[in-house]
């Protein structure tokens, strides 16, 4: 993995989409769950990390720092995708597809007081 800045939010999914375009990925149990449950494929997955933003940067999460992407697949699904954003191979933690009530659109979380 080369040097790059781990608070540039550019570096670190420059990091990711190469992370994934290599392959060098891990999926948690939980996120195959997740994918199982949302009827979502691998390669839509790689399709959606290639063509993500960073919507939230958790670097100090407690578990180890992580990110929530969000992409859209080449059929037009959207995807959210949480990651780990420091390990020398991309882990994915979970995959879903953001709709009502918890989001507005794919990018936009419903304020709590709106639910």
């Amino acid at each position: 993995m080369s040097e790059f800045d781990f608070t540039n939010l550019r570096d670190i999914l420059k990091n990711l989409q190469s992370q994934a375009d290599e392959e060098n990925i891990r999926v948690t149990q939980h996120a195959q769950q997740g994918m199982v449950e949302e009827n979502v494929y691998m390669n839509e997955v790689f399709e959606a990390i290639a063509s993500s933003d960073i919507l939230e940067n958790y670097p100090e999460h407690r578990r180890g720092p992580c990110c929530l992407l969000s992409g859209t697949t080449k059929d037009g699904k959207s995807l959210h995708i949480v990651c780990t954003t420091e390990q020398p191979v991309l882990i994915i933690i979970t995959v879903y597809r953001p709709k009502q009530p918890k989001w507005v659109t794919p990018t936009q979380r419903r304020q709590r007081n709106e639910m």
